[in-house]
C-alpha cells in the first residue's frame, strides 16, 4: 500500500489542518482505490483536522432540475467527490450548484450555514469559512485554474461578471426528506469569459504557497487566508485579472 502520508508531510500539510482539496484521482497516477486516498488523508490530519472537498452540481441542477438532494444528488466533478459525499461521517453544505463536503473536527462549523446564503459562495459557504478558520487549499493536479474558491473572492471583489442578474428557483431536500423552495443568484459567466485562477500563482510566494508531488501529481498547497487577502486587493486593481474576456 502506497504511503501518503510522506507525500502529505513534504508538502507541507500538517496534521490538525483544515484542509480544502481540490483533486484529479487520474493524476495521482496510482492503483490505491479513491476511498484509500481519502482515509490516508483524513487520518493523516487527525481528531483536530478536517477535510473538505467541493461537491459541486452545477450540471446537474439548475432552471431544467431543480431539485437539490443533499444526501442522493451526486457532484459533477470527479471521482473522489463523488466517492468522499459516501463515506462515513462525511457532512454536505445546503447549496444546490456549489455545496461542499466535510469530514473532521471543524465539519460541521464549515457547512452548517450555507443554506443561509443567496450567492454560490457568499459568507457563510465553506469556501468562505475556510480563510476565516486559517484553512488551507490543496490542488491535486494541474488543476489551478479551477479553484472554486476564487468565486468567494470574486463575490467579495464585486467583481462585474461574477453573479447573474437574477434569481433561479431551486428545492432543497435536507437529509431528512424535507424540502423548500429557494430562489438564489448564481454564477454562468463561461459564455463571456475564461477563468483564469492559476494566476494567484503571481500574487503570492513561499510559504504562502507552496509546491511538490503527491504521488506522481502535481499539487499546490495554499494558504486560505494569504489567498484572500492578496485575491480581493488584485480585483481592487483590476477586475477582470483572473479571467480572459471572450
Amino acid at each position: 500500500m502506497y504511503d501518503f502520508s510522506k507525500d502529505f508531510a513534504a508538502l507541507g500539510i500538517l496534521p490538525g489542518d483544515t484542509v480544502l482539496m481540490h483533486s484529479s484521482m487520474k493524476a495521482l497516477g496510482t492503483d490505491e482505490t479513491p476511498e484509500y486516498f481519502l482515509n490516508s488523508l483524513c487520518e493523516y490530519l487527525g481528531e483536530k483536522g478536517t477535510l473538505l472537498l467541493p461537491a459541486l452540481t452545477y450540471s446537474n441542477v439548475g432552471e431544467h432540475q431543480p431539485l437539490f438532494s443533499v444526501r442522493d444528488t451526486e457532484p459533477c466533478i470527479g471521482l473522489l467527490p463523488r466517492t468522499f459525499i459516501k463515506m462515513e461521517g462525511v457532512i454536505r453544505s445546503m447549496h444546490p450548484t456549489h455545496s461542499c463536503a466535510a469530514k473532521g473536527y471543524r465539519a460541521e462549523e464549515m457547512t452548517s450555514r450555507h443554506h443561509l446564503d443567496k450567492t454560490p459562495v457568499g459568507e457563510n459557504s465553506p469556501f468562505r469559512i475556510l480563510a476565516q478558520v486559517g484553512g488551507k487549499i490543496l490542488m491535486v493536479g494541474d488543476i489551478n485554474d479551477h479553484c472554486t474558491f476564487m468565486h468567494g473572492m470574486e463575490e467579495i471583489g464585486n467583481a462585474p461578471y461574477c453573479l447573474n442578474k437574477h434569481t433561479t428557483r431551486y428545492v432543497l431536500e435536507d437529509y431528512d426528506g424535507t424540502q423548500r423552495e429557494v430562489h438564489l443568484y448564481g454564477h454562468d459567466f463561461k459564455d463571456i469569459a475564461e477563468q483564469k485562477y492559476s494566476r494567484f500563482e503571481n500574487i503570492l510566494s513561499f510559504p504562502d504557497i507552496r509546491r511538490g508531488k503527491i504521488c506522481k501529481a502535481d499539487c499546490t498547497l495554499i494558504s486560505a487566508p494569504a489567498l484572500q487577502k492578496a485575491a480581493v486587493e488584485k480585483l481592487k486593481q483590476d477586475p477582470f485579472y483572473f479571467i480572459i474576456q471572450k
